[in-house]
C-alpha cells in the first residue's frame, strides 16, 4: 500500500483510536428526498464537526456542503442507476476518478449485491473501481447487500464481506448480526457497520457499542443520526461509544444531557 493510500485511509479511520464515525447521507441517490435530508444545508452542516468522515453523493457535496466548512474527509458514492422503484442491484459506476480527485475525495463507496439479480455486474464494478483507485491511491469502501431471499445473517454477510475484500476493497460496510465476531475474523480488512433504519436512540447506541466491542472499527450511520429528534446530541453520543468506549447507558445519559 503506497503513501497516498495510507494517508487517505488515516483520514477516514482516526489513527489515534483506530476507529471512525462516518456520517452517511447518500440515501437520496435511490430514495430521493429522504426524511431528514430534505434541506441538507440545515440538517447536515451542523453535524460536520462531530463526524470523522462524510459519505455522500457528489451532487449533494457540490450543492449543499460549503467547501470552507467541510474540513473533514469525504467518501463519495460512486455507484447508482436504479431507484427504490426498480431492482436496486442494477447499478453501475457513476463517478469518474477525475471528478473524485477534483472533489478532493478521501475514498469512494460502491454497493455490491451478493445473491441478487445483478450480482456479477456489481462485483465487476467493484473490481474496476478498485483498479482505478489503486492507480490514484484512493481507497474503496464496499457496501455489502444481499439478495432479497437471503437473511442478513452471518453466513451471507460474511460471504459478501469476504468477496469484497478478496476483490480488493480496502474497507467494508455491512450490517451487524448475530455471531458478528465470525464475520470479523473472516474479513481481512476493516469493517464498519451500517445503522440501517431508524431505531430508538438507546437501541442505536447499543448497536454501535456491540459492533465495536466485537471488532468493527466504527459505524457509518445516517438515519439513526439525522432522523433523531436531536441529531446533534445523537452524533455526539455515538462518538462517545466509538471513540471514548462509553457504554450504551453512558452514551444515552450524554444524549439526554445534550439534547436541550
Amino acid at each position: 500500500m503506497d503513501w497516498g493510500m495510507k494517508n487517505r485511509l488515516s483520514r477516514i479511520i482516526n489513527p489515534g483510536t483506530g476507529r471512525t464515525v462516518m456520517l452517511a447521507v447518500d440515501h437520496g441517490y435511490f430514495l430521493g428526498p429522504t426524511s431528514g435530508l430534505e434541506r441538507p444545508q440545515e440538517s447536515i452542516v451542523p453535524l460536520l464537526p462531530y463526524a470523522d468522515c462524510l459519505m455522500l453523493n457528489r451532487g449533494m457535496l457540490r450543492s449543499a456542503i460549503p467547501a470552507e466548512k467541510a474540513g473533514l474527509p469525504i467518501v463519495l458514492r460512486a455507484s447508482g442507476g436504479s431507484s427504490v422503484l426498480k431492482e436496486l442491484s442494477n447499478e453501475e459506476i457513476t463517478l469518474s476518478m477525475e471528478d473524485a480527485i477534483r472533489l478532493n475525495a478521501s475514498g469512494l463507496a460502491l454497493s455490491i449485491f451478493v445473491g441478487a439479480e445483478y450480482e456479477k455486474q456489481t462485483l465487476d464494478s467493484l473490481s474496476r473501481l478498485v483498479n482505478e483507485g489503486e492507480k490514484y491511491g484512493i481507497p474503496i469502501l464496499a457496501v455489502t447487500a444481499v439478495g432479497k431471499e437471503m437473511g442478513r445473517d452471518v453466513r451471507y454477510l460474511s460471504l459478501a464481506s469476504r468477496i469484497a475484500a478478496e476483490l480488493g476493497a480496502h474497507v467494508i460496510k455491512t450490517y451487524y448480526c448475530e455471531d458478528f465476531e465470525k464475520l470479523i475474523s473472516s474479513c481481512p480488512v476493516p469493517v464498519v457497520i451500517a445503522g440501517g433504519k431508524k431505531l430508538p436512540e438507546p437501541e442505536a447506541l447499543e448497536l454501535a457499542y456491540n459492533a465495536v466491542q466485537r471488532g468493527a472499527v466504527g459505524v457509518d450511520m445516517g438515519r439513526n443520526i439525522f432522523q433523531s429528534e436531536h441529531p446533534l446530541a445523537m452524533i455526539q453520543a455515538v462518538r462517545a461509544v466509538v471513540h471514548e468506549k462509553a457504554t450504551p447507558e453512558q452514551a444515552f445519559d450524554l444524549y439526554n444531557s445534550l439534547k436541550n
